[in-house]
């Protein structure tokens, strides 16, 4: 049995609904479990458990500590290709979206790994839009490759494959599988995604399954808070993160919560979910399952990071780029706009060519990230916080 089948027999709208009726003394007694099922992690993110966020970050804090102690992982996102073939309402990279694209070559991405070797990071994830034209399994595995050949962790957040292609990520050197719901309420996911092959609700809910499969020791999910109802997408995630925990139990997983930032085509938040929902979720989250890495990316303002540090993140990107060649400006040379699968140059002297201030190329990024601050500035804050900064955590050669 897949998740879809399990997916398809819960009942989250009801379990959203009710929890928000959910009394002060049941949130009480589920703060008080130490095995906590999927009705507990309801009440703790109801309006009654916020009224207790005070406890549920303290009972986090103290959780969190005991499992990870006091490390941080630090990685950073690396795109290879703003080239897609969806159409995603609210995706900078969307396919009608007239933006400047780029797709760096294997050179160009080897220049910036080794750029981002030298700020310290050794976990890369490789990101790219969806677009068998420009972005096809081959050209993947040989980013993977060179990518491996420089730093010890590698990942992938692309568009979804099959169990053999992933077999050939990982055989290229690619341990780590980062696939997003965007959202796991089937009409609004409808809505959203209106071509391309991104539409396959099921096939994208099953990913990483296929990953476990194909051999990947870590496994990353997530929502995209801000298409629908934020408990809804909560209870999903966790409920997700479950069954990936009993059924593919030799991968660590980690869970992500990231909020629509703007982008190109200026898509708006169709659902609230402040700086108090979220930090509430986290500590639900770690209270529910506690040995899941909980992930904190740059799309959240520096000021909100520094406190969520010790509540229970454990894994954190610095210095982000979410534009290929963002960190040396690679593939600045070949920028363009894709019509309808073809490429359309830019006229010469435009000023599409050229890049702002205070950026290496003027490729368009996904979104924009609230937290600029330098990797060195983020290791020196988490030192000061009283935590050490892992840059490294895993090696090829420990299963060689």
């Amino acid at each position: 049995m897949s998740f879809v089948d399990e997916f398809n027999r819960l009942d989250l709208s009801g379990l959203a609904e009710r929890s928000r009726a959910t009394e002060l003394s049941e949130v009480r007694r589920s703060l008080a479990q130490t095995n906590l099922g999927l009705q507990d992690f309801a009440r703790l993110i109801s309006p009654a458990g916020g009224k207790l966020l005070a406890e549920l970050c303290s009972r986090s804090q103290q959780l969190t500590r005991q499992r990870f102690g006091r490390v941080m992982r630090l990685f950073a996102p690396l795109y290879l290709s703003n080239e897609c073939i969806n159409n995603c309402s609210y995706c900078g990279f969307s396919r009608d979206n007239p933006i400047n694209r780029v797709t760096l070559s294997p050179d160009e991405v080897e220049a910036e790994v080794n750029e981002l070797h030298r700020q310290g990071f050794r976990n890369i994830l490789l990101v790219a839009g969806e677009h068998p034209k420009f972005v096809s399994n081959g050209y993947l595995e040989e980013c993977v490759r060179r990518s491996h050949q420089i730093s010890s962790g590698v990942s992938i957040e692309v568009g979804p494959m099959g169990t053999e292609d992933y077999r050939g990520m990982v055989e290229a050197g690619c341990e780590g599988l980062v696939v997003y719901q965007e959202t796991y309420e089937r009409q609004i996911y409808a809505e959203m995604h209106t071509a391309g092959p991104k539409r396959k609700f099921d096939w994208r809910l099953e990913t990483p399954e296929r990953a476990y499969d194909a051999g990947f020791r870590r496994l990353g999910i997530g929502a995209l808070f801000g298409l629908a109802d934020w408990r809804y997408e909560a209870l999903a995630v966790a409920a997700h993160a479950q069954y990936i925990l009993r059924h593919c139990w030799k991968s660590q997983v980690t869970i992500s919560l990231p909020r629509l930032r703007p982008c190109a085509g200026e898509f708006q938040p169709l659902t609230a979910f402040n700086d108090r929902d979220l930090t509430q979720t986290i500590c639900a989250l770690r209270l529910l399952l506690p040995d899941v890495g909980i992930v904190l990316s740059t799309r959240e303002p520096a000021r909100l990071r520094d406190g969520l540090i010790p509540i229970g993140i454990t894994m954190m990107s610095a210095g982000s780029h979410t534009e290929p060649g963002g960190y040396t400006g690679a593939g600045k040379g070949n920028i363009h706009q894709t019509v309808r699968g073809r490429i359309v140059e830019l006229a010469a002297g435009s000023s599409e060519w050229a890049a702002p201030a205070d950026r290496q190329t003027n490729a368009t990024g996904q979104f924009d990230i609230a937290d600029e601050r330098s990797p060195a500035e983020i290791a020196q804050l988490l030192m000061r916080l009283g935590y050490e900064p892992v840059w490294k955590d895993w090696d090829a050669a420990l299963t060689s």
